[in-house]
């Protein structure tokens, strides 16, 4: 078994591991954000409420899931004609409050905001329109994005899409998707995630984008 390390240039987990560290600062959450390096699939969270920095090494399913999960959200978008702009890796930072790295992130009533830009500045960028986490080996609370503010969270966990709505303070579960209120997704997204599994990925958008033009 390997032990997961941490030293000052290095951070090594392995695929599954998930780390927490207790009572840190922001100082710390930035060091190792440049300690990881060239390491992206690793995923670091910071809370200041809690004072945690959580570092997790996602396994080769986690980023499976992630992948359906956003191409059958793009199938959506494409089927209602609108356009989009989508993150994926990328660090969400809201200075001494909160640090996230979601799985995905679309930016769609607000894209032409963030349009060219390689960063997003929760100064001046609004937030994410629909934020996605898969929960495979750690778990996602709707409140570690309380501070980042997307207005729509996801987040898939054992074949279930739980789906929250930041009401402005804090976010309340929803049974509907606002970026897509006339489908029920709590029922197709995990249906399609699962068929993926059994046909391909690709095999499965291609259901999904048939279904999506006999019902309309």
């Amino acid at each position: 078994m390997t032990l997961p390390t941490i030293t000052k240039d290095t951070i090594d987990l392995a695929p599954g591991d998930e780390l927490i560290l207790r009572f840190r600062t922001w100082d710390d959450y930035e060091d190792l954000l440049a300690c990881r390096q060239e390491k992206a699939a690793l995923k670091i969270r910071y809370s200041s409420v809690t004072q945690e920095i959580r570092i997790m090494s996602p396994l080769p399913g986690h980023g499976k899931n992630t992948d359906i999960l956003a191409d059958l959200v793009k199938a959506l978008l494409r089927h209602q004609g609108k356009d989009w702009e989508a993150f994926t890796p990328i660090t969400l930072k809201k200075v001494n409050q909160q640090g996230v790295e979601p799985d995905y992130c679309f930016y769609i009533q607000n894209r032409e905001r963030i349009l060219g830009k390689e960063r997003i500045d929760f100064e001046v960028d609004p937030p994410p329109d629909l934020v996605i986490e898969v929960d495979l080996t750690s778990t996602t609370k709707a409140e570690d994005y309380q501070a980042i503010a997307p207005t729509e969270l996801w987040i898939y966990r054992q074949s279930n899409l739980l789906i929250y709505h930041f009401d402005g303070q804090k976010y309340q579960d929803s049974q509907n998707s606002y970026s897509f209120p006339d489908f029920d997704l709590k029922k197709l997204i995990p249906q399609y995630v699962n068929r993926s599994w059994q046909v391909g990925s690709s095999v499965a958008v291609r259901e999904f984008e048939k279904f999506l033009s006999e019902d309309s």
